[in-house]
């Protein structure tokens, strides 16, 4: 890991969670000591429905929420849309753009993600900008290739490395219990700090937090999180049970 940037770990719940699953939460902010909060930074981005009362308990906790998505748009008529501004109004510090599941569920290209991550930044949101390649375009020796893409149509213009987060998520890897080898990942987030240069400015790339998401649990969390480039995880299931997060993190410290 890249020691000189403080790690990230996000939580992201998905379409998981109800009232009752706050005691998750209240578990990570309980099991997160002081030694933990000071190493590593800690979000948990759970379904809009529960944005506003999760962040609420966790005042004090200095345990960070996000969206899972947001729109380009600031207002106005897109019914089930959910704005920037309206996650910041519900106390998100983060917003997740560009995840797999809403690349590959609901075609989104990287103009719209893009546009997502240039509509946080204008409302103070970090956006956790996701890229990563298909089981197919690995095999087909394509993976850097569509990363880099990616990298180079999402991005938002602006960003520095305080308001900038990139999580490299293989597809084939989430919620499979597949994980690229160590020397994939380095490979990969080495070619994305790489990337980022010409975008951002050298310096800026230099400083940017790098997730690793893909299938992270307790048993692979110290492994990945070891690799060099690698500034903390993008957590799916795992974050789900408050003790296999809390491992994830302590991982990072």
């Amino acid at each position: 890991m890249t020691r000189t940037i403080k790690p990230l770990v996000a939580g992201n719940w998905k379409m998981n969670g109800l009232k009752a699953d706050l005691a998750i939460a209240a578990a990570v902010a309980k099991g997160a000591d002081a030694p933990l909060r000071q190493a590593v930074d800690l979000a948990i981005c759970p379904p809009a429905t529960l944005l506003f009362t999760l962040t609420a308990s966790l005042i004090g906790s200095r345990i960070a929420t996000g969206g899972q998505d947001c729109s380009a748009h600031a207002s106005g008529a897109y019914t089930g849309e959910v704005s920037a501004q309206m996650l910041v109004d519900a106390g998100a510090t983060y917003v997740i753009v560009g995840h797999s599941e809403r690349r590959t569920l609901h075609g989104e290209s990287n103009a719209q993600v893009k546009a997502k991550a240039e509509a946080a930044l204008a409302e103070g949101l970090t956006p956790i900008v996701c890229v990563g390649e298909t089981k197919d375009e690995r095999e087909a020796g394509k993976a850097l290739a569509v990363v880099k893409k990616q990298l180079r149509g999402s991005v938002p213009d602006g960003a520095t490395a305080a308001s900038l987060v990139v999580a490299y998520e293989p597809v084939w890897a989430i919620g499979t219990g597949l994980t690229p080898t160590p020397a994939d990942v380095a490979e990969m987030h080495e070619a994305i700090r790489a990337e980022l240069g010409p975008i951002l400015g050298k310096a800026t790339a230099a400083g940017v937090r790098l997730l690793y998401g893909g299938s992270v649990k307790p048993g692979n969390a110290a492994e990945l999180m070891n690799v060099a480039n690698v500034d903390g995880a993008l957590v799916g299931g795992a974050s789900l049970k408050a003790e296999d997060f809390l491992a994830i993190a302590r991982a990072c410290a």
